[in-house]
């Protein structure tokens, strides 16, 4: 009998919003795998550092963070095999995704790999614009509202084309300059919100009109431009004072 591979959904920073059935799995799981860059820590291992065991193996499933292309395929591939060795000696596996398995999750890449000779399990996340919206204290969609989930390497014309409704902007990086100019041609900066690095100690969220420059990885804008006046209020509102957040957990 072999092991079974868990996807794990970790949420987006605040060991907290671990869910407990994600807690159940990670704490009994004889081996933990995770991603991790070429150089510093993991964050989703650092997300539930605080519930791992010395008697768990852990495996760091290094992806070099670059600008330029890897062979990422030789990365999974190497991390599948790795991963199949111990699921064929009847040891479960936990592999930690940042936010949600299934939402612009890693993981997805070692389940196209071995979902189809191993059991599996995916346990969802709470995912970053959920955690964002929470932050900002303003909701993200209502009634009959769509909403879109953008990536923000997008180039302007098909990026524009879908700031429609309730609105999702990520991947910001080195492109956030560039769609925040798009954003306020379109008359949208106070329908706007920036959020970073949301739950963690060093977290910001705060109107879109007052942010510049280069975003981290870990950074969104929440938009609408939909009817409900209870949602377009909150944005208002937001874009007319700097959010400071309390109550931030991070990583333990």
């Amino acid at each position: 009998m072999t092991g079974t591979l868990y996807g794990l959904g970790v949420g987006p920073g605040d060991p907290e919003l671990l869910t407990l059935k994600a807690h159940r799995i990670l704490t009994s799981a004889p081996v933990v795998a995770y991603p991790a860059p070429d150089h510093g820590a993991s964050f989703a291992r650092s997300i539930v550092a605080g519930f791992l065991s010395p008697r768990q193996e852990e495996i760091p499933i290094v992806v070099p963070m670059r600008v330029e292309r890897f062979p990422a395929a030789e990365v999974y591939d190497r991390a599948a095999e790795a991963i199949a060795a111990r699921l064929d000696e009847g040891r479960d596996v936990a592999v930690l995704c940042e936010g949600d398995p299934f939402f612009y999750g890693s993981f997805m890449y070692l389940f196209e790999r071995l979902a189809d000779r191993y059991p599996s399990e995916i346990v969802p996340g709470v995912a970053s614009p959920m955690a964002a919206a929470a932050r900002a204290l303003t909701p993200l969609a209502s009634r009959n509202d769509v909403l879109t989930v953008i990536p923000g390497p997008l180039d302007d014309e098909a990026l524009a084309a879908k700031l429609t409704g309730a609105f999702v902007i990520m991947k910001l990086g080195r492109h956030f300059d560039r769609v925040r100019a798009l954003i306020e041609r379109l008359g949208l900066l106070d329908r706007a919100i920036y959020c970073e690095r949301v739950t963690l100690g060093e977290e910001r969220v705060l109107p879109l009109a007052e942010v510049s420059g280069v975003a981290p990885y870990f950074s969104m804008i929440l938009g609408y431009r939909g009817d409900e006046p209870a949602i377009a209020g909150r944005y208002r509102q937001a874009s007319a004072r700097r959010s400071e957040p309390t109550d931030r957990k991070g990583p333990a």
